[in-house]
């Protein structure tokens, strides 16, 4: 099949997040499939940014055609980041007639976490007489009412619940992220016959070479904590509100006596306040340190006694989670801390961990303490069965047959 596939913040290996689309794309080309990922030229999850010197700049990666819009740059998530995307769906827009004759496209996938996107990628499946797929990363707008306070009256509310709803009534496919979202769908127009679930899930090839080494002060935090015979405790990923780590950080502090050390490597919007709490606060026991490459990761979760995964405590996660660095930590055989509240947990579906209460410094704390009563030997347990599931259940390769029987069916 010729597969456009539309993902606003799509990135890849070399630039950063996101890398869903990368995977994807890169099985079905392997598969003998002809993929585009049309992306905008700046997006804020991206470590860099791709040369994009006229409207539009192409890149051909593993077998992927990448296409970038220009759109402009902007901070947070006020009027600049609006007019990103209004930029990058007037210039999709104004692709149309390229992409139908370059292309000739099977099928159009909109994903661009905020649904938008359906209007132009239903234009060009109708033009193409092709297959039109919404796949959902979040539910919007409900994810900005009960995440963010806005209101249901709000102008860009109504816009995406009417750009929701147009996805879920003329979509031929939908396919989510999220694994308990029947009920919401069914109840915003979806024939639930489309649905097809398709979680995150990580790449096993990038797992059978040896891990490129550790950053110097890295390696020398984690050895120091090691030499130091403690429970040696990591967090790997974005550090925003919704990863809770000021709930780690007060559990650290309740954990002031044992013998625990946590390590987070990472960058985010929170990032720099958390240090400063580290700081100001004296936290002997937690070192933030700058986010690493991706090929580094493998080597600081294998360094690792438990990996922490924590989230707020939010309504909307009763739909369900579907983590990327949860993906990872159990690729990596880590036995993993969860502090959550949702409507599915993989660290008990896979027995690879402990679970906690969200958003408790109190139970982290007798999570963590729990986790250093075990044995190197029941901890490795549990990390080669999470290890397993993610085998069975969530490579990419196994993700992307998914997404296109839901496709072909």
């Amino acid at each position: 099949m010729n597969i456009v596939y539309i993902e606003h913040y799509a990135g890849t290996p070399a630039l950063g997040m996101e890398y869903r689309p990368y995977y994807l794309a890169r099985e079905w080309a392997r598969a003998g499939h002809r993929v585009v990922i049309l992306a905008a030229g700046y997006s804020h999850v991206r470590a860099r940014q791709p040369k994009v010197n006229a409207v539009t700049a192409d890149e051909s990666l593993d077998g992927i055609d990448y296409r970038w819009i220009r759109a402009p740059r902007y901070v947070g998530n006020g009027i600049g980041r609006a007019l990103n995307v209004a930029a990058f769906l007037w210039r999709v827009w104004r692709q149309l007639p390229h992409l139908l004759s370059e292309y000739q496209p099977d099928a159009v996938i909109a994903s661009s976490t905020y649904p938008m996107d359906i209007w132009v990628a239903r234009a060009l499946a109708r033009r193409a007489n092709a297959k039109l797929v919404y796949e959902v990363h979040d539910l919007w707008p409900l994810s900005l009412i009960e995440l963010s306070g806005w209101p249901t009256w709000h102008p860009f509310v109504r816009l995406c619940q009417w750009a929701e709803d147009t996805a879920y009534r003329d979509a031929d496919a939908v396919v989510s992220m999220l694994p308990k979202v029947h009920a919401y769908m069914a109840e915003h127009g979806l024939d639930l016959r489309k649905l097809t679930i398709v979680p995150n899930g990580i790449s096993p090839d990038e797992w059978e070479s040896a891990p490129e080494p550790l950053r110097a002060d890295v390696a020398q935090v984690l050895g120091a904590a090691r030499g130091g015979r403690k429970l040696v405790v990591g967090y790997a990923g974005s550090m925003g509100l919704p990863n809770a780590l000021d709930t780690l950080l007060d559990a650290a502090k309740m954990l002031r006596d044992d013998p625990i050390a946590i390590v987070g490597v990472g960058d985010g919007h929170e990032r720099e306040r958390l240090v400063q709490r580290v700081k100001g606060e004296t936290i002997t026991n937690v070192t933030l340190l700058q986010p690493i490459p991706k090929a580094q990761v493998p080597a600081f979760l294998a360094a690792l006694d438990v990996a922490y995964i924590g989230w707020q405590r939010m309504p909307i996660y009763r739909f369900g989670i579907a983590p990327n660095k949860l993906m990872d930590y159990m690729m990596a055989g880590c036995a993993v801390l969860h502090s959550v509240e949702a409507g599915n947990d993989p660290v008990a579906d896979a027995g690879c961990g402990i679970t906690v209460e969200a958003e408790s410094p109190a139970a982290v704390a007798d999570g963590l303490r729990r986790m250093a009563a075990l044995s190197g030997e029941e901890r490795r347990a549990m990390g080669a069965r999470g290890r397993a599931h993610v085998l069975a259940h969530n490579t990419y390769p196994v993700m992307a047959r998914r997404f296109i029987a839901a496709l072909q069916a």
